[in-house]
């Protein structure tokens, strides 16, 4: 078996945030439909985490499982984990109209770190980043620049940053821009 390679070799960028590869990550799509009969437990049993509401993530165990549309979620695991995961997910939801597929390797996750880190994305993202618009605890779908994404906010200072690997260079250096030194345009400031 090959040792796992994340897309961007460890890239790291200092700027008024800092960027860098989260290295590799896993990643299980969950399809189907979240109301149907058996389904939350189902993904509760092999998870070990709840269903997350619209936008939301939930944490169990080292695991996050996030909401990313009406009828997707997605588990952020230990890259080695992910093969079991998908598999144990299948056989939980088998019978039913759904697919758990290990995706760890198509995606590429970032991390983005600092105090400017919503402004940062803010110059990216057509979603509302205002403070009460979107924060810690949520996970949104939607693009970066011309890219599709999806981002989480763990805590005020930092984002995790999801995108399909084959375009992870680009959206390194589209958020490594939006960082640089300088750039800062105080969107996000405190009022005088």
């Amino acid at each position: 078996m090959s040792e796992a390679v994340s897309a961007l070799e460890g890239a790291t960028f200092e700027g008024f945030c800092t960027l860098r590869d989260a290295g590799p990550v896993g990643m299980v799509t969950i399809r189907g439909d979240l109301g149907a009969k058996g389904f939350a437990k189902a993904v509760k049993d092999a998870t070990g985490c709840g269903l997350p509401h619209p936008r939301g993530i939930v944490t169990a165990g080292g695991r996050r499982l996030a909401w990313m549309s009406p009828d997707e979620l997605l588990l952020i695991c230990e890259h080695g984990e992910a093969p079991a995961l998908a598999a144990g997910l299948a056989e939980a939801l088998k019978g039913q109209h759904a697919l758990a597929l290990d995706v760890s390797d198509a995606r590429a996750m970032l991390r983005l770190e600092g105090a400017g880190c919503r402004e940062v994305i803010a110059k990216l993202s057509p979603a509302n980043l205002a403070p009460g618009a979107f924060g810690p605890g949520e996970m949104r779908r939607t693009r970066l620049a011309q890219v599709a994404g999806a981002f989480y906010m763990p805590d005020e200072t930092s984002f995790e940053i999801f995108v399909f690997r084959s375009v992870a260079r680009y959206a390194f250096d589209l958020i490594a821009n939006a960082a640089r030194p300088g750039s800062e345009v105080g969107l996000f400031a405190p009022a005088p």
